[in-house]
């Protein structure tokens, strides 16, 4: 198995290389050479075993054993998977709840930092931490020729939470992460700023998630620079993030037949998997489980908030960078935070946009250009070119480009039925997602005939994700619907606190509903974070401007390693 860039040429990476290096030179992202296929009996050897058990199946069909070859042996494989997950607090780790008949949620947010990053980012973590202890294994801990890495980052929210749970104080391993200021929840920042360790950088971006995006991906596309700090990926434009959300497709699925009591090696349920998604990996993963076999019936439904690039590129074929400007406004009230910790100022009395970003209730989906869309156009220009990798490599480099100078970029109407095949999309409003919170919460006070049939909690993320369900449900009714559950409610509390105020008839206490032991005082604690800023005046672009800030603290971090002087000072500082 080998991985190649989306963007073609003739670069060829073992799976160690793809995972360190992250995005290819070029742009483009990595996917494998081909597509695997399950075992003749997976349903039936595969239908019992545990996440961290099916997990090592899975990823072996893609990892290569020999490590001469960029791969992992299989036992080392099985230690690094375990430990990644033993950091989780459920022991199915992504547990499969039912709300209602035929209603499923999929809690992906048991792990350290309670959100669904951290399926793939504990992985990560222990895989960089691995490749790289492999590599320096014959140097002293002081050698000036160990092999590095410094890990660079955009985050909506939780990518980059996880990502620092993941790596920090990992070993050869620095980790700088970019947000857009005051555009995360206050829970979000603090778990990343409180954390201290002396590998962990935090920016804040004055600007959108895209702006961040931008960012990190100029800095890997220039290679001198990408040379001298030796920069790995963990957004979900590293193939590993995939790699280890497509595991829970199969988990969902195998918890779904046992609380069905069918046999998945006679038979399957006609499942459903619903996906809110922003930057479109955790729905790709369910793509690429589909492909390799698992039997979803009922397709994947691309669920988005009033960033609805996705919903519009489903319905056109166009994928155009702008915001949802046919969609509605929605008076949002403003309200007051909630237990100290409210989603800040993402959602203000009348909506804002921000670089065509329109700020809504589900912050971590408030993306215009979804990375990990990119590996889709791919398959379907494979497969709409005759299986031609090279061809499919040339038409996704033309779309990008398309894309970057004119905003737009457009697939013809059999690239479209193809993309239509596998997929659907619904668009869900800030008003709706309110009404949703409140009506799952609260089930007894709604007329609905959605409502469930017990109290479930939503975050505004799982609650787009359950809207759009609804939808389908009420148009065919005929699919096991799998709601994919983001993350905890206690992450977005003025999202939650607000939608159920709106009823005089519900109680409902932030403090004793909903918020963690481990989130307590959070908020309180000591911080350290840089502020980016993007100066006035003619000359380079506001792009190129946030670059060099951004690499004036990665190069004064190396300057800091060549003297010995590592630690930084605590507080807010300015670049």
């Amino acid at each position: 198995m080998k991985y190649l860039s989306t963007r073609g040429g003739e670069e060829r990476l073992s799976f160690e290389e793809a995972v360190l290096r992250g995005l290819a030179p070029n742009g483009g992202l990595y996917i494998p050479s081909s597509m695997p296929s399950l075992p003749i009996n997976w349903a039936s050897e595969w239908s019992n075993l545990s996440f961290p058990q099916l997990s090592h199946r899975i990823l072996s069909l893609f990892i290569p054993t020999s490590s001469s070859e960029g791969g992992i042996p299989s036992s080392d494989l099985e230690a690094i998977i375990n430990r990644s997950y033993s950091t989780f607090r459920h022991q199915q780790t992504t547990p499969l709840v039912q709300t209602r008949d035929g209603e499923y949620v999929l809690e992906l947010w048991h792990g350290p930092t309670f959100a669904f990053k951290d399926v793939a980012l504990q992985l990560l973590g222990n895989l960089f931490e691995y490749f790289l202890a492999r590599r320096n294994a014959d140097l002293p801990a002081d050698s000036d020729q160990r092999h590095r890495l410094t890990v660079l980052g955009a985050t909506s929210g939780d990518t980059g939470s996880a990502a620092i749970a993941g790596l920090r104080s990992k070993k050869d391993v620095d980790i700088f992460i970019l947000h857009p200021k005051g555009r995360v929840s206050p829970i979000q920042e603090a778990q990343m700023t409180t954390v201290l360790d002396e590998n962990v950088h935090n920016l804040a971006v004055e600007g959108s998630f895209d702006d961040c995006q931008d960012i990190v991906k100029s800095l890997f596309s220039e290679p001198d620079f990408n040379a001298k700090h030796r920069l790995g990926a963990i957004n979900s434009i590293n193939f590993a993030r995939i790699l280890a959300q497509i595991v829970y497709y199969f988990s969902a699925y195998f918890q779904l037949c046992k609380q069905l009591n069918i046999d998945p090696a006679s038979s399957n349920p006609d499942a459903q998997f619903v996906v809110p998604t922003g930057n479109f990996g955790d729905v790709l993963a369910g793509y690429y489980a589909k492909r390799m076999g698992l039997p979803i019936k009922g397709g994947l439904v691309v669920a988005t908030n009033e960033n609805d690039i996705l919903e519009r590129f489903w319905a056109s074929g166009k994928y155009e960078k702008a915001s949802g400007s046919s969609a509605k406004e929605v008076d949002v009230p403003q309200t007051a935070p909630a237990a100290g910790s409210s989603d800040g100022a993402q959602v203000q009395a009348q909506a804002q946009v921000v670089g065509g970003v329109k700020q809504t209730l589900s912050p971590a989906m408030d993306i215009l250009v979804s990375s990990n869309f990119e590996r889709l156009l791919w398959y379907i220009a494979f497969e709409t070119s005759s299986n031609d990798a090279t061809a499919a490599g040339q038409q996704v480099n033309q779309w990008m480009a398309d894309l970057k100078s004119k905003g737009v970029m457009e697939v013809s109407k059999e690239q479209l039925e193809v993309a239509k095949r596998d997929f659907s999309a619904k668009r869900v409003s800030d008003g709706e997602t309110r009404d949703t919170i409140l009506r799952y919460f609260a089930p007894a006070t709604s007329s609905s005939s959605s409502k469930p049939e017990k109290s479930y909690l939503l975050d505004p993320h799982t609650a787009v994700g359950m809207q759009a369900a609804n939808w389908i449900r009420e148009a065919s009714g005929s699919h096991k619907q799998i709601i994919l559950s983001t993350a905890h409610p206690a992450k977005f509390a003025e999202a939650v606190t607000s939608s159920l105020a709106s009823s005089a008839d519900v109680a409902f206490n932030f403090e004793r509903d909903v918020l963690p032991d481990e989130m307590r005082g959070l908020l309180e604690k000591e911080r350290r974070v840089e502020d980016v800023k993007v100066a006035d005046g003619e000359g380079d672009s506001d792009l190129q401007r946030l670059v060099r800030a951004t690499a004036k603290v990665l190069d004064r971090e190396a300057e800091h390693r060549g003297l010995g002087a590592a630690k930084q000072g605590k507080g807010t500082e300015s670049v």
